[in-house]
């Protein structure tokens, strides 16, 4: 290996002025650094969405329909008891509508109790308060998003009214009936505080109400939200909540995962950062086959080199390695050479995409006197914030793939090694 080494080293170096090796490295350093920034950029929106979702919504796993008359703290004491569970929260469901001064809106406000944020901080670490605080111990508090307080235009302190549409008391106004009976599902609650979640339909259709008066809209009954220190033990998880005797004797109690909810939503999400991943990948496929056809010449124009070395008693499989080896300086030069710059912007994100809004508003300004270009707008995208999320086994994932595209192309272009033969070469020199 020494030797072959030593003679794939002066080939590389002897083609330092020419333009092959140079145009390979440079392809699979923006094959890596596109494909590390573009996935880096898709996970920062995906896992955002992602987790509002489970830390907010559907949690890890519920256990849902526990009647009311169930010993809840101690029920909760041995679901926490169990490993692998970080936080559980009881809470209730109301579809209800809500009616500000000037509009209305069809919600979905879940009861919390008071000391929710305290049991479930990363719940409480989504919601971002832009007025008020997570404060649920009045019994006439209610948390708006921020898209809903806007549409129906209350601020903090405005009084709201909510209509409970799927309580029990939703089909006692029957004909005949005096009409006040669906009373008892109204109530008029302060605004406490509106926050956003970074997920516009939270913000737009979510509110939050003290535990206690969402029974009185819902009527009894309620649903543990439990967390989990790995989701992906979530199934592990339901079955030892489900072996609970407790639990085992209630017949009308259900146990789901997180994979029950939104499938479509994250099958897609799944599906779009697969389809994105093959075609930037494919900046590979080019660069490959570049390098494929840069060896396929070297070979041929190193043939009385070959056939010296074969002579010499160098096997056809030494000789291919040299070719090998070339290929794999220029695989992890410029694969390292991307990666290290993708990383540096993946990690650096906002400060990037801020420096090139700057410079293409500054010629957008040169030639129309005017620019507000942005990469990401607000008018588009409900962001706040670009953020870049880095996955160390894609990252090393794509290193590889690059590294192997042209470990792969150097050694099929080799292959042309085994059908020299040195007498052949050597007679006419």
């Amino acid at each position: 290996m020494g030797w072959i080494g030593f003679i794939a080293g002066r080939l590389v170096a002897r083609k330092r002025g020419t333009p092959a090796p140079v145009l390979s490295i440079l392809g699979i350093a923006v094959g890596v650094l596109a494909l590390t920034v573009i996935i880096s950029v898709m996970n920062g929106f995906q896992l955002s969405f992602i987790e509002s979702i489970l830390e907010i919504s559907s949690y890890y796993v519920r256990v849902e329909n526990v009647p009311p008359e169930e010993n809840r703290g101690a029920l909760i004491g041995k679901i926490k008891a169990l490993p692998g569970v970080r936080a559980v929260v009881p809470f209730r469901e109301v579809q209800a509508l809500i009616r500000g001064e000037y509009g209305q809106q069809a919600v979905l406000i879940r009861g919390l109790r008071s000391a929710a944020a305290a049991e479930d901080p990363q719940m409480a670490e989504k919601l971002v308060f832009e007025a008020g605080t997570f404060d649920l111990e009045a019994e006439d508090s209610i948390l708006l998003g921020a898209e809903l307080a806007a549409r129906i235009q209350a601020g903090m302190g405005d009084s709201i009214q909510l209509i409970s549409i799927g309580g029990p008391l939703q089909n006692l106004a029957a004909p005949g009936g005096s009409g006040q009976e669906n009373m008892q599902n109204e109530r008029f609650f302060t605004v406490r505080g509106i926050f956003r979640s970074g997920f516009y339909e939270y913000d737009l259709g979510w509110g939050f109400i003290n535990f206690d008066k969402a029974e009185e809209l819902e009527g009894p009954g309620y649903t543990l939200g439990i967390k989990l220190a790995d989701r992906w033990q979530d199934k592990r998880a339901a079955a030892a909540i489900a072996g609970l005797p407790d639990l085992a004797a209630l017949a009308d109690v259900r146990i789901r995962t997180w994979r029950d909810f939104n499938q479509a939503f994250f099958g897609a999400l799944r599906t779009e950062k697969l389809f994105m991943f093959v075609l930037v990948g494919l900046i590979f496929v080019v660069v490959g086959l570049n390098i494929y056809q840069a060896q396929r010449r070297v070979v041929l124009e190193r043939r009385e080199e070959i056939g010296l070395l074969r002579a010499l008693g160098a096997g056809d499989r030494a000789v291919r390695l040299i070719f090998v080896w070339d290929g794999f300086i220029i695989g992890i030069t410029g694969a390292g050479a991307g990666m290290t710059l993708g990383l540096l912007i993946s990690l650096n994100i906002s400060a990037f995409f801020s420096l090139l809004e700057k410079a293409v508003n500054g010629i957008l300004f040169l030639i129309s006197g005017s620019g507000d270009f942005a990469v990401f707008s607000p008018a588009v995208f409900y962001v706040k914030e670009i953020r870049g999320r880095v996955i160390p086994q894609e990252a090393l994932l794509i290193f590889l793939f690059g590294l192997f595209s042209a470990l792969g192309a150097a050694w099929f272009a080799s292959g042309r090694v085994s059908r020299i033969r040195p007498a052949e070469v050597l007679r006419y020199e």
